[in-house]
């Protein structure tokens, strides 16, 4: 457990991303089986123990540490997992630093009624820094700046395998990866995934900022609000994984059963609505169905599901993913029919004269689901991540609007120190400010400093984290779309909103009101 926890400790302090790169590198490397696979699982967010969680840790301290100091400290540092790694009073006797697969076997055959004992027992032989990975490592949430596709880069180079190849074991093989690092180290072939409804990386887009293109070498098509998808049949099953490659099937079981081709395609999820005559329906809708286990009937009928396809990467045991774009879609409009209309159906290329002809066509286009343009090169192959000039997403304009901060709370990581989280609102026909929206992002460092010197110079009540601040600071709100939800008092609710601008100038009683905003929902 030494290695990891010095692992994390120098990842937390190390901002650089090619250094981060090289720490994961080097602990990969000189760290034996299948330590360095669960420490990888761990990192990418890949591991999950059912029976410990946040309220499991919080209880258990309450018997070690006094719960006022616990509470005080918790709320400073703003993160259970080093509050409890600290406050955890050292127990007598040498620590024997268990390893990180003897922390991963005891967490994982923990129950509900014999976890604490556990967690305790394995605090006690750790000193600080160890009880801090162990929370960690129990808990998830790393937030040292690693993300899934850095680890899997810091594999190929650790190795000298190609990244691509990386992507696609990694979602097919469980953790600790012992076969993956088995190959990596040539001590083994590729493993085989014939059989196996495996993930392909996504093709992703860079934005169009200034730039115009020829729509003789790129096909527009509509950027669908939903969440990106590739459904996979293989060895008799079928998956669903979003785009970070986490398989998400048991949500969306209508989709499974209705794939039923030895094939690979790229779409949107989309949930249908009766507003737009069965056409998509807004991204407020589709957020009812992610992340369920388990749905419902009712949730099947309220919320029915259909995938918007894009691409065809692969039919009847045939990779098409070298194929020029052209070609894949001349095979995908031929291998539409093979699925139930009723749950897929073809994204339309949309047919501009010119590209001024599109940005008209965008500047236009508010409708619930769609988020912008796509622009796919004509003879772009299908290659993972972002590849300079060869597919562009030209988002539509974002709508703003005025707001007034309401509510503030710290941040996490290296903001826990800060009140980086925003909730703000508009008036309502009756003068009452209601929360409309939440937002930590749109802001520089600077900006930051002065919004939270903002709140603590105007904190009016505390409530635990939270703090309500004196309605007087108008924020300026850039926002996607708005929806209408019944879950917020407002009636509203706001698609990616971010801080655009402080209005140091604005009285708040200037700003925007609710009716403004109705007026914008899809």
């Amino acid at each position: 457990m030494k290695r990891f926890a010095a692992l994390i400790d120098r990842l937390i302090y190390t901002r650089s991303r090619n250094s981060k790169l090289a720490l994961i590198v080097d602990y990969l490397r000189h760290t034996p089986d299948p330590d360095r696979g669960w420490a990888i699982a761990a990192l990418t967010e890949s591991l999950d123990f059912p029976a410990v969680k946040a309220g499991t840790v919080r209880a258990l301290l309450a018997t070690r540490v006094d719960e006022e100091l616990f509470r005080l400290s918790r709320h400073f540092v703003g993160d259970t997992a080093e509050t409890g790694a600290l406050l955890w009073p050292d127990a007598p006797g040498a620590k024997d630093d268990p390893s990180v697969s003897q922390a991963v076997d005891a967490l994982a055959s923990a129950t509900r009624s014999d976890a604490p004992a556990v967690v305790a027992g394995l605090l006690d032989r750790l000193d600080a820094d160890g009880r801090y990975a162990l929370l960690k490592l129990a808990l998830g949430g790393m937030r040292v700046g690693v993300s899934a596709r850095l680890a899997k880069q810091a594999f190929a180079q650790a190795f000298d395998v190609p990244v691509d190849d990386v992507e696609e074991l990694w979602h097919a093989i469980a953790p600790p990866y012992a076969p993956l690092f088995a190959w990596g180290e040539g001590r083994a072939e590729r493993p085989d995934l014939a059989d196996v409804a495996f993930f392909r990386p996504f093709m992703l887009a860079h934005p169009l900022e200034e730039e115009s293109v020829d729509l003789a070498d790129y096909a527009a098509e509509w950027k669908w609000d939903g969440i990106r998808v590739q459904i996979v049949r293989g060895g008799s099953e079928t998956r669903i994984y979003s785009r970070g490659g986490e398989e998400i099937s048991t949500a969306f079981p209508e989709l499974v059963a209705a794939f039923d081709q030895d094939a690979v395609i790229d779409g949107e999820l989309l949930v249908r609505g009766d507003a737009q005559g069965g056409e998509a329906a807004s991204f407020n809708a589709l957020q009812q169905r992610l992340g369920r286990k388990t749905v419902s009937k009712k949730m099947l009928a309220d919320y029915p599901a259909f995938v918007r396809v894009y691409d065809l990467l692969g039919v009847d045991g045939e990779d098409l993913r070298a194929l020029p774009w052209e070609a894949r879609r001349a095979k995908l409009e031929a291998f539409m029919p093979r699925l139930a209309a009723s749950h897929f159906d073809l994204s339309q290329v949309i047919d501009a004269r010119d590209f001024e002809d599109l940005a008209e066509r965008r500047a236009g286009a508010r409708d619930a689901a769609i988020e912008g343009v796509m622009l796919k090169r004509r003879d772009a192959p299908y290659v993972a991540g972002r590849r300079a000039g060869l597919w562009y997403k030209w988002k539509r304009d974002p709508l703003t609007a005025d707001c007034v901060m309401m509510y503030a709370q710290r941040g996490n990581g290296r903001r826990a120190s800060f009140y980086s989280d925003y909730t703000f609102g508009c008036w309502s026909d009756g003068g009452e400010l209601l929360p409309v929206g939440k937002a930590y992002s749109g802001f520089t460092d600077e900006e930051l400093k002065w919004l939270d010197k903002f709140v603590r110079d105007h904190t009016l009540n505390r409530f635990g984290p939270v703090r309500e601040v004196e309605k007087s600071l108008v924020l300026e709100v850039a926002f996607d779309s708005i929806h209408a939800s019944k879950r917020h008092k407002s009636g509203l609710a706001m698609r990616f909103p971010r801080i655009s601008r402080i209005r140091r100038d604005k009285p708040a009683e200037e700003a925007d009101r609710i009716v403004t905003l109705l007026a914008m929902a899809t």
